[in-house]
């Protein structure tokens, strides 16, 4: 397909570019950062207290006896993160992620946990909602059932173009649907409390209760046991998943952004709390019960309390919605995550690229593609995918706090000490769900992620050790003019050489260009990033007989300004027919194949580009690695 066409393409799909001038008009406001961040945790009150009901109701009336309890202590545990997070927010207004704070504070090891448990908790986060979405779908539509993994890369696919269109466009997208499910839970909460009051609302009789649990078990009920509550509490820790996407997404906010990000976090906590604890108050006093396959339990409160009106069929499609949206949480904060990560060197230098919408298109492209991996090996199944939810992000809390109370100590301002027991405490609470978590949910599938982690992060350092090795090997001493060959007596072909920076790769090729034209230019492009005018200091100190032109690119291309140029060069000297115009391209030859993916994918594409459009002669020059 000709490339004018995929332009075309990508721009009815994604929007037409964004110029870098427009990144702080894509920032949002806190009704958007509320719907864009909070859609993970808000949702998750749709299925949280349903898992804490069916662990407990595996031991009758007695088991159900203590979703209350539970409830409570989950909800002081968000409030316990939350407080934490507060602090980690106002110390980081950078942006706070787990990663960073636990890479900076203990260490590289400690932070590569973190970032590996994250990453793998972000591909779980859009698998996980996606599946639940769908399953709430095709439970209305059983027809559809066999169709269910290919609804879920459907799904993906939506979510993924949403978000490659920019964050602004994204956040109006998710924003109704995010407002209308709270708007009908608390219509749930409000008119079930009431009913309640009224007596209007009675509770399911003990005996039909306990029928339907002996039927489901098979006559058998468990005994109340310290496991079966770590069962429960283990999964409905599940509502706690998300509350990190804000202090990781401090950026995402308008100024001043460390403050709106700490009232988002505030309101979101807030609204969490109170429709967990309401529903879990009004599933206790209903006496609902919940069974694998069957009825949901949100679905169960709203025909006791709405009947099968019109309330009910907006509290199921808006529920159905935020479940397929709660994965954008996801979204928003994974390619910030890989963004980190690639500049430190643990993952590949183009997850650092913003795309023509101003937002990290390379890690929103690689999030989609992991979840699409993981949707069709688990078959779209919520049950297979949910054990291996939440472990990764309470390894990923205790940590970032852990690495809050070494911040807290090193800087000792006014009031560290309060500070750092604040952070301790969360540490040392969420230390003990974590191990909680894995020791009820290890043979469930808990297991996978244990394995996960530490390939993950044998994966990062094996690509930072790459990296440092090529580091040392194109390093030049910036204080030296450095020495070229003659140029060639008859002139040779006019020549451009492209360089991004000034080091032995890119110095081979000026070598060689230099040996075939005395009409030869080099060509850097400025990508907005701010390192222009000291790449043409340097190069005036150490390469001054070489014209250098720097094109600027408004909108962070690097294939169009160098095509524009190519082309005006080659119109410049069509005069003499006998010469051809030469591209020259400095190209990594790497040891292994694999490492082909950490290099040259820039030069490939402006090689296709140039040969689209043309160009005769373009070669490329290799430095082996």
């Amino acid at each position: 397909m000709p490339r004018f066409r995929l332009d075309r393409l990508k721009a009815a799909l994604v929007g037409a570019p964004l110029p870098t001038s427009a990144h702080a008009e894509e920032r949002l406001t806190n009704a958007e950062a509320l719907a864009i961040l909070s859609s993970d945790a808000l949702s998750s009150v749709a299925y949280a207290t349903q898992e804490i009901v069916l662990v407990l109701g595996m031991a009758g009336a007695v088991g159900l006896g203590f979703t209350l309890p539970i409830t409570g202590l989950i909800i002081a545990l968000m409030v316990i993160v939350a407080i934490s997070y507060r602090q980690t927010i106002k110390a980081y207004p950078q942006g706070g992620g787990s990663y960073r704070v636990s890479h900076e504070n203990l260490g590289d090891l400690a932070g590569l946990v973190a970032g590996a448990s994250l990453s793998i908790d972000y591909v779980l986060t859009v698998a996980v909602s996606t599946a639940a979405g769908i399953a709430a779908l095709t439970s209305y539509v059983p027809e559809l059932d066999s169709l269910r993994v290919p609804l879920c890369l459907a799904a993906v696919v939506v979510l993924m173009v949403a978000n490659l269109r920019g964050v602004r466009s994204s956040a109006q997208i998710l924003s109704l649907p995010t407002y209308v499910f709270m708007a009908a839970v608390f219509t749930l909460l409000v008119a079930g409390g009431v009913k309640v009051w009224a007596g209007a609302l009675p509770s399911m009789p003990a005996a039909e209760q306990n029928l339907v649990m002996t039927q489901e078990h098979g006559g058998a009920l468990m005994a109340v046991g310290g496991v079966l509550l770590m069962r429960a509490f283990s999964s409905g820790c599940a509502a706690l998943t998300g509350i990190e996407a804000i202090s990781d997404s401090v950026m995402a906010f308008r100024p001043t952004e460390w403050k709106n990000a700490r009232r988002v976090l505030t309101v979101m906590v807030l609204l969490l709390a109170t429709m967990f604890g309401g529903i879990s108050l009004l599933a206790h006093h209903l006496g609902a019960v919940y069974v694998e396959h069957g009825p949901t339990l949100l679905y169960q409160l709203g025909e006791q309390v709405f009947g099968n009106g019109p309330l009910l069929l907006i509290l199921q499609l808006s529920t159905l919605l935020i479940l397929l949206l709660a994965a954008n949480t996801a979204y928003a904060d994974f390619p910030r995550l890989a963004n980190f990560l690639a500049q430190d060197g643990y993952l590949p230098r183009q997850l650092t690229s913003l795309g023509d919408r101003l937002v990290f298109s390379n890690g929103i492209l690689a999030l989609s593609g992991f979840a699409a991996v993981l949707l069709v090996a688990f078959g779209g199944s919520v049950t297979r995918l949910i054990p291996l939810y939440a472990v990764g992000v309470f390894l990923s809390f205790t940590l970032s706090q852990a690495g809050m109370v070494v911040h807290w100590w090193k800087e000792h301002s006014s009031g560290w000490l309060g500070k750092a027991l604040v952070n301790g405490f969360g540490s040392a609470v969420t230390a003990v769900v974590t191990g909680v978590l894995l020791y009820s949910k290890f043979s469930q599938g808990a297991w996978l992620v244990v394995v996960a982690v530490p390939l993950l992060v044998c994966l990062f350092l094996t690509i930072h050790s790459h990296y440092r090795s090529v580091s040392k090997r194109l390093r030049l001493a910036t204080d030296k003019k450095l020495t070229l060959p003659p140029a060639p007596a008859g002139g040779g072909a006019p020549v451009v050489v492209l360089v991004g920076q000034l080091h032995r790769g890119s110095f081979e090729a000026v070598r060689y260009a230099r040996t075939i034209s005395r009409d030869l230019v080099a060509v850097h492009v400025d990508l907005g990033l701010g390192k222009a005018q000291a790449f043409q200091e340097q190069w005036q100190r150490q390469l001054p007989e070489i014209p250098l032109v720097v094109l600027e690119s408004p909108y962070r291309s690097l294939i169009d300004p160098v095509v524009q140029f190519v082309q005006q060069f080659e119109s410049q000297h069509k005069k003499d027919r006998d010469r051809f115009c030469t591209v020259v391209l400095p190209v990594f030859v790497t040891r292994h194949r694999w490492e082909n993916l950490l290099h040259n994918q820039s030069t490939i594409a402006l090689r296709s580009a140039l040969r689209a459009q043309g160009t005769r002669v373009v070669t490329t020059v290799g430095f082996y690695l």
